[in-house]
């Protein structure tokens, strides 16, 4: 173990602690640390690195926290199962708490825990409208079986999709602007990929923000910078300030209708703002709708500022996530550039797949058997609301998840394995 740590690449690191953090990641990542491997104790590796052990206990703190280490007491520190790795770099954060799995008491998948950790809708009726359109797709496939898919087969999906956002207020919209996508986070992807330009593009994100957002800018090398938030979403000073430090980005990403994980949302007055300071920095807007199931409350930036705004919604909150299907949706004159970066990513969606999306979004029984998922999540949000109703918590009725402020003394990566303990899954923000 002692031959695979140098201290040459921290000789210029500023902070030393963080590049200790890469260094381990980067170790784990490339396979010269495996699940259950010790690390060396702190006094040790701060001699090898030629650093303070204060450094390296920090480092160990904050990949201990995240979930990548794991500390036993009297034993030493250990590298993590991934399978219990937390998403959260700093220890205090709030916790997000998502919707309860309703698995099916008969299910195989039934292990009598509860799982707060993912998207699992209550069925309305979906599972089996969708096994019978399965069917009926399979003995008579409406684009075939033997082609390509192209933007003409996809032609009845996207327009079964154009009616199922009806009343989305995002703006002027027809099929031919819309691009399907493998779920949400692929549109966002997408999005990333038609606005970014240059070696090192940056992007703004919310101060606590979805993950999905900084693992799109990953893969498509992007810098990602956060920007201050209070109760109403980003704050429009923070952001223009952002902006004159960071001349270079391109790109807001925000969620302003149901923002993850805070439950929070975004006021027409504030929106207006931001759409003034995107204006003079010349920065476009991804607004992401994917966590919304009931009527939007405000207007969508692709409708406030039509010339800079983008949409990203799916199926997955309203209907199943097992289907992977959502769609991008860009600013006027730029849907051609949008389903460019698709179809020379992917050439698009299985034809199978097409078609299911254009019987399921216009079959005539989904708008009922969505209203019985949403009364699904509104009960389960009402157990959670009695349950923890005396701590801090927010929550909206129709969001399937809540946000919980951790009680004094608690850290996020302890709070999660304490629940786990309990049969309890959980996500920390």
């Amino acid at each position: 173990m002692d031959t695979i740590w140098s201290s040459e690449a921290l000789q210029s690191a500023k902070p030393k602690y963080k590049a200790v953090v890469t260094m381990i990641r980067d170790k784990i990542a490339l396979g010269g640390l495996t699940v259950g491997d010790k690390l060396p104790p702190v006094r040790e590796l701060a001699w090898q690195l030629k650093i303070t052990p204060g450094t390296v206990a920090r480092a160990y703190t904050v990949l201990t926290d995240s979930g990548v280490l794991q500390a036993e007491v009297g034993r030493g520190t250990y590298v993590a199962d991934p399978q219990s790795h937390v998403d959260a770099e700093v220890s205090g954060l709030p916790l997000n708490l998502h919707e309860l799995d309703n698995v099916p008491d008969n299910s195989p998948g039934d292990t009598g825990n509860v799982n707060l950790f993912s998207p699992h809708l209550p069925d309305g009726g979906q599972a089996r409208l969708i096994q019978r359109l399965l069917g009926e797709i399979a003995n008579d496939p409406p684009s075939g079986m033997m082609h390509y898919p192209s933007r003409r087969s996809a032609q009845a999906a996207r327009t079964a999709m154009a009616d199922w956002l009806q009343g989305a207020p995002i703006g002027q919209l027809d099929e031919s602007d819309i691009v399907l996508s493998h779920g949400g986070q692929n549109a966002i992807l997408l999005v990333f990929q038609t606005v970014l330009r240059g070696r090192r593009p940056t992007v703004f994100v919310e101060e606590l923000a979805y993950p999905g957002f900084r693992r799109a800018a990953e893969l498509v090398r992007a810098d990602v910078v956060s920007v201050a938030c209070d109760a109403d979403g980003i704050i429009p000073e923070a952001l223009a300030a952002a902006a004159e430090r960071h001349p270079e980005a391109q790109l807001l990403c925000t969620s302003p209708e149901v923002h993850s994980p805070t439950c929070g949302f975004t006021p027409m007055e504030r929106r207006h703002a931001l759409v003034d300071v995107a204006r003079k920095a010349d920065l476009q807007i991804m607004e992401d709708d994917c966590y919304r199931m009931g009527r939007a409350e405000g207007i969508g930036y692709r409708r406030l500022a039509p010339e800079r705004g983008w949409y990203v919604s799916s199926l997955s909150k309203s209907i199943t996530p097992s289907l992977r299907v959502g769609c991008a949706i860009g600013p006027r004159g730029m849907s051609m550039a949008l389903h460019r970066s698709a179809e020379h990513g992917f050439f698009g969606l299985a034809t199978p797949i097409i078609d299911l999306t254009a019987a399921l979004l216009s079959h005539p029984d989904l708008p009922q058997i969505m209203e019985a998922s949403r009364r699904g999540v509104e009960n389960y949000v009402k157990v959670a609301v009695n349950t923890l109703g005396s701590f801090d918590l927010r929550w909206r009725k129709d969001v399937p998840f809540v946000w919980l402020h951790l009680p004094q003394g608690w850290r996020a990566s302890a709070f999660c394995q304490a629940a786990e303990k309990q049969g309890i899954q959980i996500r920390a923000a």
